[in-house]
């Protein structure tokens, strides 16, 4: 459920927000215009929202401040401690992407580069469980690095080896970034029509909303 990632944020939640601004050099493709890709995500929601894995809650800021109700569900201690010292009026809880609670009703799940820490058949029944729990028109605006296809993703490693970028080499062959074509097909399955839109070289907005006659 991604929670064997959940230690390597101890570290990073100090140095978490220069990596999105630009200052780390090895990271600066994959956060390119990170404002706005948060904005993205935060535009295309409809509140109440659940977001997970809220970080120093920078995408949490932008929901609030589009008026939506938020609950935060982050599974490590250091980023919630973090979090809930700049949010103080926002709930923020232990949980992850298939594990939690929220006291009311979503009509959006929201998140922010971290859908990649499950694998396919998570992300799958990660899917299947919000159709469960979204009414219908409900949505899933989740912004990751995915990739068109497993080649391409084959051929951003090796350039990011030839740069010397040898953490993002090993996050790319650590983690589990999908690719297109298997997202759209899961998401569909669990009752969903989607868009993807690119924003970056690495990063696509998933916009699904659940079809009407899927459950509630």
């Amino acid at each position: 459920m991604g929670r064997e990632f959940v230690t390597i944020f101890d570290e990073w939640v100090h140095t978490y927000d220069d990596s999105v601004s630009g200052k780390d050099a090895e990271y600066r493709d994959v956060f390119f215009k990170y404002e706005e890709i948060l904005q993205a995500v935060a535009d295309a929601a409809i509140g109440p929202v659940v977001e997970f894995g809220v970080g120093t809650g920078n995408l949490t800021q932008k929901l609030i401040d589009r008026g939506f109700e938020v609950t935060g569900i982050e599974p490590n201690e250091a980023m919630r401690t973090v979090t809930q010292e700049k949010l103080n009026d926002v709930s923020i809880t232990d949980g992850d992407f298939l594990e939690f609670q929220t006291p009311v009703q979503p009509k959006s799940f929201v998140s922010s580069y971290a859908f990649h820490h499950l694998t396919d058949a998570e992300k799958a029944k990660a899917f299947k469980l919000y159709a469960d729990l979204l009414p219908a028109g409900g949505k899933v605006v989740f912004a990751d690095t995915m990739f068109k296809s497993a080649e391409v993703r084959q051929e951003v490693v090796d350039f990011e080896k030839t740069r010397g970028h040898d953490n993002l080499v090993e996050d790319l062959n650590r983690e589990y970034y999908t690719t297109l074509p298997i997202m759209k097909e899961l998401i569909e399955q669990a009752g969903f029509t989607v868009e993807f839109t690119q924003l970056n070289n690495y990063v696509w907005l998933i916009d699904a909303s659940k079809k009407s006659g899927n459950g509630r």
